[in-house]
């Protein structure tokens, strides 16, 4: 855990722990590795993709694809509870995505009919992380955009455990939701079959979901062969919290986020230092609790930052830098600060509004803008699935009155193809 005091340091202090140079250097190592897998993937298909997984998940495949059988199977493998809770978690998504929909729009002048189309994505692939944890709420957030955005064709790509087979509650929930093409592939190799097509798997238009370093630079290597949603880093939390903030939930909320991984950042940014050696107890308390002690032994020794700050404004300030993919706000009357929020993935707003709503049950997705992104990016969304192309109609005598207009410019920008193709037109 580090401690930065803003009333004796300056923003750059803050910008040295955000912006790390050794992070660059290292995912530069990282590439050269990922760009050979790609390759592979692209000249040999089916055959790297089995021996990836012998390689990097300890599995032994003879086929890619999850059967139907497998599926089937999977249902007596899970809880009944489970089932009631993530139906509940379904029908709390969709209700909130539903108002995401857009609709077809047109403007009509005399002669004239602009407008703009909806229209889904043919066929999306989803990357649902395995290895550390399992992912069934990822399912949820990633395909029922999806579905309301009318995508024809979903598949999912996640790495299967080292028995080749992937958790029984990640089969259940995504046969919730109708999707049954599922291929036993993760990392990088698993985003470079769908951007190239095997054997086995079909390619796909856009690849989406969280994953680790090395399915974030193929993602950024790909873009551009295949749609992205964005590229994820580490997870991450901000906490604005005082010296009337219960404790216990302040350290619940940073242990949440940082038992992900090890990489994991958490910032809590506060007023109150004396609230310092409250947090250092309760954090022994609550991690003595807690299986994943390695990990987040690892991210609160290397990631865990309380920032110091003079008052409320600042701590928003520093948060609207930070920009961080959680957000709360556990102090107060929170809302009313709402308003000055501007860089954040997902708010929550009060101590009975925790970060683990957002993650399962509220609605909200959960795939979320990382690494200060969220100074330019949104969460994702049914928008992430559809495209909007334009139309334009003329009518002849609509043209021959803008012809004189479109012939200026185009002769400012030089281009006397496009002069002539006005001018050809002319009555």
């Amino acid at each position: 855990m580090k401690v930065l005091d803003m009333k004796t340091k300056n923003i750059n202090d803050l910008n040295n722990i955000l912006f790390n140079e050794s992070d660059i250097i290292s995912n530069r190592k990282i590439e050269d590795d990922v760009m050979e897998i790609i390759n592979n993937v692209k000249q040999y298909g089916d055959e790297k993709l089995l021996e990836y997984a012998k390689k990097f998940d300890n599995a032994n495949l003879t086929t890619l694809k999850v059967t139907k059988l497998e599926i089937q199977n999977a249902y007596k493998l899970i809880t009944e509870d489970f089932l009631i809770a993530i139906k509940e978690a379904k029908e709390n998504i969709y209700e909130f995505h539903k108002k995401q929909i857009k609709s077809e729009w047109s403007l009509k002048k005399e002669g004239i009919e602009l407008g703009q189309l909806i229209r889904p994505i043919e066929r999306v692939a989803l990357y649902i992380p395995g290895g550390k944890a399992n992912y069934p709420s990822t399912i949820l957030m990633n395909a029922i955009p999806a579905k309301l955005a009318n995508v024809e064709e979903i598949c999912i790509i996640t790495p299967p455990n080292k028995d080749g087979n992937i958790n029984p509650y990640v089969l259940v929930t995504a046969d919730l939701l109708g999707i049954d093409e599922i291929y036993k592939i993760g990392g990088a190799q698993a985003v470079a079959a769908v951007t190239f097509g095997t054997e086995s798997i079909k390619k796909a238009d856009k690849v989406v979901g969280p994953g680790n370093k090395y399915v974030a630079i193929a993602k950024k290597i790909l873009y551009g062969k295949i749609g992205i949603d964005m590229i994820a880093g580490p997870s991450e939390i901000l906490i604005i919290a005082d010296k009337y903030t219960n404790i216990s939930f302040i350290v619940a909320d940073l242990l949440a986020q940082g038992e992900h991984d090890e990489l994991a950042k958490m910032f809590l940014v506060t007023k109150d230092k004396e609230i310092i050696e409250k947090i250092k107890l309760e954090l022994d308390i609550q991690l003595g609790e807690l299986n994943r002690k390695k990990i987040l032994k690892e991210s609160i020794n290397n990631n865990l930052y309380i920032i110091l700050v003079s008052d409320i404004k600042e701590a928003i300030s520093i948060s609207n830098l930070i920009a961080p993919e959680h957000l709360e706000i556990m102090i107060e009357n929170p809302k009313q600060y709402l308003k000055d929020i501007k860089n954040a993935g997902s708010i929550f707003l009060g101590e009975y509004s925790p970060e683990v709503l957002g993650d399962y049950l509220a609605g909200t997705n959960h795939t979320l803008p990382t690494s200060g992104n969220a100074r330019f990016s949104s969460p994702l969304s049914v928008d992430d699935f559809i495209k909007k192309p334009n139309y334009i109609e003329y009518s002849k005598d609509a043209f021959n009155k803008v012809i004189n207009s479109i012939s200026i410019i185009a002769d400012v920008e030089g281009l006397d193809g496009h002069l002539n193709s006005a001018k050809i037109r002319k009555l």
